[in-house]
């Protein structure tokens, strides 16, 4: 990106469902979630808030995210594969930070512990390493929890 590019953040909605599922199978190729699982999320679940990034009016990223009384929770993130390595991540988690900072008080995830750059990514956006769940992916598939205080 050359800084003269614009992205905008914005809620998903059940139009772009179709575009999140082909980021989100490409990048988690194990572990994906179902068009179904998105649909729920927008269309059902009251803690549920998902935002798609867009690029020249394409979706090249996304975020779900759980908001329960004090607390947030990323439920999935991804930027598609030909638009990383330029600070989108980046942008795209400064984003649900201070949207989440507006009503709860930490904001955490789980990530592959195989999953080094995305692991780098979050500690530069300050979370903190908070302990490993065995099999969350599947058998051997462990995941690391990550989180951050806000408002600090």
């Amino acid at each position: 990106m050359d800084g003269k590019e614009s992205v905008t953040i914005r809620p998903m909605g059940i139009e772009d469902i179709d575009a999140v599922h082909m980021i989100e199978t490409a990048a988690f190729t194990k572990s994906s979630w179902t068009k179904e699982a998105f649909l729920r999320e927008i269309a059902a679940n009251k803690f549920a808030h998902y935002f798609v990034m867009e690029k020249d009016s394409e979706i090249i990223g996304y975020c779900g995210l759980w908001m329960i009384i004090d607390q947030s929770q990323i439920t999935t993130i991804a930027i598609r594969e030909d638009q990383r390595g330029h600070g989108l991540g980046h942008k795209l988690l400064k984003f649900i930070k201070e949207y989440s900072a507006e009503s709860t008080t930490t904001l955490s995830l789980e990530v592959n512990v195989d999953n080094d750059s995305a692991k780098s990514l979050y500690e530069k956006e300050g979370f903190s390493y908070g302990g490993i769940r065995k099999d969350y992916y599947g058998p051997g598939e462990d995941a690391h929890v990550m989180w951050v205080k806000l408002n600090e």
